[in-house]
């Protein structure tokens, strides 16, 4: 779960107050550490900007969900963002539902604004970010780079279309429980079967033009982030697939923070290097 707010400034209040024993190379530690219920508060001084993408049933969500518990950044999925500003009522959600409303897309101008204007608060900038699925094309990749909106990562799930469209076609939901099953990779009981229903997009046609339409504007997409790119074979385990994550983080992390990096590493927390010492 991310730390809340509070806890983050008094965390930052508490760094101003302190100082910290060096380690390599004469480098300070960047964050505050402290054990609260076995949980640590992280104040990050150069945080981690990630952004990610995948096809229709490429495994994007669940690597997100992974993604965000180990580096607890800041989840941003644009359509949450859209929902949430028209809920809320502010400007750009005003706008966006004029759109919505006539069927019409909302134009990346006022998409571009709400990101920008959500990567700008102070969880965001405290704990790094991770952009779901944004941005789409080409024009939208361009809207948020002159808004200077750039990852560190960008990280692209590749599952072969063939695998797509059998993981969408198999999938079931059972309108009881809301749960999703998968007739060959997650079977489901065989007393609930009857029940079980099928999402209206989910046949092998539209799939293969969701997964067309994703490829296409994809490859445009990477053209703006060619140096920052990291592609991940999707067709593997959940846990393969995370790993390879992980390691492409871990140097992108490094390259940031090396002290950092270390202090993240699994048994290095109490190093003197990481500790915080009261003045």
């Amino acid at each position: 779960a991310q730390c809340n707010s509070a806890e983050v400034q008094t965390a930052a209040m508490q760094l101003q107050s302190r100082h910290y024993r060096q380690g390599p190379a004469g480098r300070s530690s960047a964050a505050v550490r402290r054990s609260a219920r076995a949980q640590q508060v992280v104040v990050h001084a150069n945080p981690l900007k990630v952004m990610i993408a995948g096809a229709p049933a490429a495994g994007k969500g669940t690597q997100c969900a992974k993604i965000i518990e180990k580096y607890k950044l800041v989840h941003i999925s644009v359509g949450d963002l859209l929902r949430d500003q028209v809920k809320m009522g502010t400007p750009a959600g005003k706008r966006a539902i004029e759109f919505m409303d006539s069927g019409a897309l909302v134009p990346d101008e006022v998409v571009v604004e709400m990101v920008k204007s959500r990567l700008a608060q102070y969880d965001a900038q405290t704990y790094g970010w991770l952009l779901d699925g944004y941005p789409r094309s080409a024009s939208q990749a361009e809207a948020i780079e002159k808004e200077g909106i750039r990852p560190d990562i960008f990280l692209l799930i590749d599952v072969p279309d063939s695998i797509l469209i059998e993981r969408v076609v198999g999938r079931r939901l059972d309108p009881l429980t809301n749960d999703i099953y998968h007739l060959k990779y997650k079977p489901p009981p065989k007393e609930i079967m009857d029940r079980l229903t099928t999402r209206s997009d989910d046949t092998e046609e539209k799939c293969k033009v969701r997964v067309a339409t994703h490829n296409a504007n994809v490859e445009a997409v990477l053209g703006y982030y060619k140096n920052v790119t990291v592609k991940v074979d999707g067709n593997r385990s959940m846990d393969s697939v995370f790993s390879d994550i992980e390691k492409a983080l871990s140097v992108v992390v490094a390259k940031k923070d090396p002290l950092e990096a270390f202090c993240n590493e699994e048994g290095n927390q109490e190093a003197d290097e990481c500790r915080v010492y009261e003045d």
